[in-house]
């Protein structure tokens, strides 16, 4: 569905953005495909790999409607990425993160509407689901601002979807490359915020192709949430490093001992399909939309009133030699 199609991405240089652009160009031949990010560095590192013909690299900032309106000109699809992801520096700086993730999320949907832009999917997080922190409540309100710009889009033909998932393997400032440096530079132990916790994982090829598909399967107004396994965080750090001993040294600001990706207060709206889930809109649209069948046929059923998709209930769990494989597959070791 991306050939001869032009294709923009927000955050375009970051480690999904890399990912996404390297599958697009080895599965399809788009007309364009435009990175759109604020700095100019990365731009620059990113094009001495990725120089195809159909490569654009747009200087610019969700912040900026105006730079965003211009950028989306003759764009078919879009994935928002762009966002404040460290929870740690979101609680600390407020007004930045609220300023990218809430209105640079509102910015984007300006932009697409006003070009009539097909499809638009924004990823989103875990984190998003029950938010405690600044980050994940950013989050959720940009996943709401998308369900109900299927709204606002009135009659216009832009559909707006919302892709969630769980920590991604290897991605930048995340636990592996952050134990992988210490690892490198010879610490005697590694640091854990708390024995008992997980997380969701999803390596960076899964996350693009699930969002691929979810493109082909968006009616708009869903939010998309993958079946993926869910590890222990001492269990990472025994597969990195055996032989080290564990620094117990408390839960950051802001941070979940598990996480969840499907509230139970959302149950009566979350759908299961064969390999994840969907959870509907909590308004009603102007067009009633009967999310159990998505574009491409897949059928999907309710879920028990109640049910909870939770990092620490999850019923498949990755033991340490599986968690090795992933981590080798990533490329780190």
């Amino acid at each position: 569905m991306f050939n001869s199609q032009s294709i923009l991405i927000t955050g375009g240089t970051g480690s999904f953005g890399k990912q996404y652009v390297k599958t697009i160009l080895e599965r399809y031949q788009p007309k364009r495909l435009i990175i759109y990010s604020r700095d100019e560095l990365k731009q620059f590192e990113m094009a001495q790999t990725f120089n195809q013909p159909c490569m654009r690299y747009f200087i610019g900032d969700v912040r900026d409607r105006d730079r965003l309106i211009m950028a989306m000109k003759g764009v078919d699809y879009v994935i928002h990425a762009a966002a404040l992801k460290q929870v740690p520096a979101a609680e600390y700086n407020p007004m930045e993160c609220i300023k990218t993730n809430i209105y640079g999320a509102e910015n984007v949907i300006h932009a697409a509407l006003a070009n009539k832009v097909q499809k638009v999917i924004a990823l989103s997080t875990d984190k998003a689901a029950n938010p405690i922190n600044l980050y994940g409540a950013s989050k959720l309100a940009s996943d709401k601002l998308f369900v109900a710009a299927n709204n606002i889009a009135g009659g216009e033909p832009t559909r707006f979807s919302v892709v969630r998932y769980g920590n991604v393997v290897g991605s930048r400032g995340s636990v592996v490359p952050f134990f992988r440096k210490l690892i490198d530079q010879g610490t005697d132990h590694l640091p854990i915020t708390d024995e008992r916790m997980t997380r969701f994982w999803i390596t960076l090829q899964q996350g693009v192709d699930f969002v691929l598909k979810d493109f082909e399967r968006m009616q708009g107004g869903e939010l998309f949430v993958p079946k993926i396994p869910s590890l222990r965080i001492v269990d990472l750090a025994k597969a990195m490093a055996p032989d080290l001993p564990h620094t117990i040294i408390g839960i950051r600001p802001g941070e979940k001992l598990h996480e969840v990706m499907c509230p139970a207060d959302d149950s009566h709206l979350t759908l299961e399909f064969d390999d994840y889930y969907v959870i509907r809109p909590t308004i009603q649209f102007s067009t009633p939309v009967e999310f159990s069948v998505n574009r491409i046929g897949e059928t999907g059923r309710p879920v028990e009133q109640g049910f909870e998709y939770n990092s620490g209930k999850n019923p498949h769990f990755l033991n340490v030699e599986e968690i090795k494989a992933i981590n080798h597959t990533a490329g780190f070791e």
